[in-house]
């Protein structure tokens, strides 16, 4: 049985290139291009963790880790944040809203596969 990664993000390449690797290490995967669609797909179909942008259109990244962490059906989904917002309260605040690892862009594909394999296997 594969895990199931979502990965929510508005732009178009991080989409692709990460639904590309995580498929190639055996993830089933699923895509939403904003935080209102992402919220949709994680009523269907509970992710085990979810690769996050921060900032995106209408519904923010911080605002869906803090739905998905206060909801008791999927407070145990693993929270990654992929985000260019680099800056200590950022960053603070993404941890504050529940996230288990926050990571910076521009991020390297092998650390980030490896951390995602991590939480997989906990």
């Amino acid at each position: 049985m594969s895990s199931k990664v979502l990965i929510v993000d508005d732009e178009p390449n991080i989409l692709m290139s990460l639904e590309f690797l995580l498929k190639k290490s055996g993830y089933q995967v699923f895509i939403a291009r904003d935080g209102r669609e992402a919220l949709g797909i994680i009523d269907e179909e509970v992710p085990d963790i979810i690769l996050l942008d921060v900032m995106m259109p209408e519904v923010d990244g911080y605002e869906v880790c803090q739905k998905v962490k206060n909801n008791a059906q999927t407070s145990h989904v693993k929270i990654i944040f992929l985000s260019a917002k680099t800056k200590k309260e950022d960053i603070d605040k993404g941890y504050e809203m529940g996230a288990d690892l926050y990571i910076t862009k521009p991020f390297s594909t092998r650390y980030l596969i490896s951390q995602v394999d991590t939480f997989r296997n906990k």
